[in-house]
């Protein structure tokens, strides 16, 4: 248990039967009446951000979120398979439970997957991840007009817009924020 007062950003809290993580925080206190905290919080099993207020002498419940780096193996179907890298232990995660984060897996890619007293919460892929183009068309001589984007394919089927410059069976970084093209590897 905490004191709404010891609030951090990035705290982890059990409230209204749900975990939640502070994104940001703000105390006030107003000229009348009592002080409050007013918080933008995410609830880390739908993924919704929402803003609450919170009367200053409440207590919350803190979770204790534990984090496991984990190599991803394989897919079959909808069904992602990953290994605990410390212990070797294999874990089943869903299409649904990953989200739009299984575009970007990659055989051997290590991520962070959350979890809450053994609940898989969310996972955390790395800000940028290196990709093999198997398939893109050759630039065309004279279309050079600038920032020209062409469509590429990744070893995993990711599609990115690359530049005109970029051929097949290059290594590019894409960044997992907005799936856009980086660099060159």
């Amino acid at each position: 248990m905490f004191n709404i007062n010891d609030i951090k950003n990035g705290i982890t809290f059990l409230f209204e039967g749900n975990i939640y993580t502070v994104i940001e925080f703000q105390h006030v206190k107003p000229g009348k009446g009592a002080a409050f905290v007013k918080a933008k919080i995410r609830n880390l099993r739908t993924g919704s951000i929402v803003e609450k207020t919170f009367n200053t002498s409440i207590k919350l419940e803190k979770a204790m979120i534990t984090k496991q780096n984990m190599q991803y193996l394989y897919n079959t179907g909808d069904i992602y398979y990953f290994m605990n890298m410390e212990t070797y232990e294999q874990i089943e995660l869903s299409r649904d439970q990953i989200g739009e984060d299984a575009n970007y897996l990659i055989e051997n890619l290590s991520v962070n997957i959350t979890f809450y007293e053994g609940e898989m919460l969310g996972m955390e892929l790395p800000e940028k991840i290196t990709y093999t183009v198997t398939h893109t068309e050759p630039a065309v001589k004279g279309n050079t007009t600038n920032n020209a984007l062409k469509e590429a394919v990744m070893e995993n089927g990711l599609m990115v817009k690359v530049p005109l410059f970029i051929e097949q069976g290059e290594q590019i970084v894409v960044s997992t924020k907005d799936g856009k093209y980086d660099s060159r590897a």
